[in-house]
């Protein structure tokens, strides 16, 4: 992948063979016991060493800088450093891609002198998580990066190894790092540390034999593959699945843009709610299409159509006590959870939900006339806060928390006779009323009126702050309508509110709309 010739050389022969190596970890994947390993592998080999930890900020669940500097055992005390100097690390080991760029980052990788051995797969960062967007890094840039950095670049998806070997990252970490060459140890000295430990030997070694491989074979570098998700099939009564047949049979009507992502909507409603809240789905889509049709959709390769596919469904899921519930008991999710940590079919497997309901959820779950009536008054809502709003712990593998949340997600029947269901029915019916009053006026506003859906999603605080960022858009919008530029001031407002989780960024774009509101003259 590089583009400069590189000299690499496993191993220094100045500083009286000093060899230094940083471990780059993300809190929970073992890095100490890596740490560990390697410094036992260099003792049993006639070598003295010595390792440091370094926390770092807490981010994701912790990293960590793990030190390590050994040299050869002359007889004569040693002196080794503690830190981690920048321009003086021979090796370096990362647990994740991104933390392998921080190295960069921070001049422990140098091209004259460093391999770099790091997994690609990605934890991400809370910072990642918080953006209302996309907030991801672009792992394909960095890994870039890492190769124009290091001498020696030893890149796989580590994660990926271990689970197909059933193992833990740690062992393809080992693996990479023997295979890489840049220690001075026989392969069987580190086979020898994984022995040593007596946990999972099997397993772990064959972990470490795969990435030992790919690094000795020179792989070249690449990103984790997406798994595709394959469509779910149908299950139920036939009269149940006849109903669904015939659904699905009136989105052929939809042009072919629209068609799939109404296919994908349809399927996240109807698991949602039911065929009747399904229908009310198919009803609007197929209204907004012909809507579409009248304003010159096709020109516009029926953008409306295909993005009112999209909001629609997602604004027809809202997040509420009884859809939460509903899928912390499901079966899939405890397999998936069971799968994420690794526990095989004898291991006993505890889940602690953590649920924090205000009282705008409790009203919600309530009858509408009844959570009307205490939202409307001030007092009864303030006590039946002060009652409900506490974090609270359910072991939802105890049979008590498990049927109590299963119970909450059995009132999916009842929903649409709920407070939060008419508050969510009266707030989208609006929406789309001024989304097709743009239609005709202003194609690209219409859009924009559509796209902004995208700012409301999740529970309780997290809904809460999307739907005051969709009000200052939706504010935004209707003081540039009739601008010739007023698609790119849409653009502006959304990117200022999906790329950062505070609600000042779109309302200084917002002000700043406001600044030359009362200039009518077209811009």
């Amino acid at each position: 992948m590089s583009e400069h010739p590189r000299h690499f050389t496993p191993a220094r022969t100045d500083d009286d063979g000093l060899i230094t190596l940083a471990i780059l970890a993300v809190g929970g994947q073992g890095c100490g016991q890596l740490t560990d390993w390697i410094v036992a592998i260099a003792e049993a080999n006639g070598y003295r060493a010595q390792s440091t930890s370094v926390p770092g900020v807490a981010q994701r669940t912790g990293a960590t800088i793990y030190y390590i500097e050994m040299a050869p055992d002359t007889g004569a005390e040693a002196v080794f450093s503690l830190m981690p100097a920048p321009g003086d690390i021979d090796i370096v080991v990362s647990g994740e891609i991104m933390e392998a760029g921080r190295g960069i980052e921070r001049g422990f990788v140098t091209p004259l002198r460093t391999t770099l051995v790091t997994s690609t797969h990605r934890v991400l960062a809370i910072s990642e998580k918080l953006v209302p967007g996309d907030g991801r890094a672009d792992s394909a840039v960095v890994l870039a990066a890492l190769d124009q950095a290091a001498n020696h670049l030893v890149a796989m998806d580590m994660e990926r190894v271990a689970a197909e070997n059933g193992s833990h990252i740690t062992n393809c970490l080992l693996g990479a790092l023997a295979g890489s060459g840049a220690l001075p140890f026989e392969r069987a000295a580190f086979e020898a540390a994984i022995r040593a430990s007596g946990r999972g030997v099997g397993a772990a070694l064959r972990a470490f034999g795969d990435a030992y491989a790919r690094a000795q074979n020179g792989a070249e570098a690449e990103m984790p593959a997406v798994a595709e998700t394959p469509e779910p099939g149908i299950a139920g009564p036939e009269l149940l699945r006849r109903e669904w047949a015939a659904l699905a049979a009136r989105l052929d009507a939809l042009p072919d843009p629209a068609r799939a992502m109404a296919g994908a909507g349809l399927r996240k409603v109807v698991d949602f709610q039911d065929l009747r809240y399904g229908a009310l789905y198919v009803d609007c889509v197929l209204r907004g299409a012909e809507a579409d049709r009248a304003a010159g959709g096709e020109a516009q390769g029926w953008t409306y159509a295909t993005a009112l596919a999209k909001h629609l469904a997602n604004a027809l899921c809202y997040d509420d006590i009884i859809r939460v519930a509903d899928l912390k008991t499901r079966g899939t999710r405890f397999a998936r959870v069971r799968a994420h940590v690794q526990a095989d079919d004898a291991a006993v497997l505890a889940v602690t939900e953590y649920m924090h309901p205000r009282a705008e959820e409790i009203c919600g779950l309530m009858p509408a006339a009844l959570g009307r009536r205490i939202e409307a008054s001030p007092r009864l809502f303030r006590l039946l806060d002060r009652m409900v709003n506490k974090g609270r712990r359910l072991r939802s593998g105890r049979l008590p928390a498990f049927v109590l949340l299963y119970g909450l997600g059995g009132l999916r029947r009842f929903r649409r006779s709920l407070w939060r269901d008419r508050v969510e029915s009266a707030h989208r019916e609006a929406w789309l009323t001024l989304a097709e009053s743009r239609l005709n006026r202003d194609y690209a506003m219409a859009i924009a009126t559509l796209e902004a859906r995208r700012l409301i999603k999740g529970y309780s605080d997290t809904h809460s702050r999307g739907h005051s960022k969709f009000d200052v858009v939706l504010a935004g919008l209707a003081l540039v309508e009739g601008r010739r530029d007023a698609a790119d001031w849409a653009r502006r407002l959304m990117d200022s509110a999906l790329n950062t989780p505070e609600l000042s960024a779109v309302e200084g774009t917002l002000a700043t709309i406001r600044s030359f509101a009362d200039d009518k003259a077209p811009a």
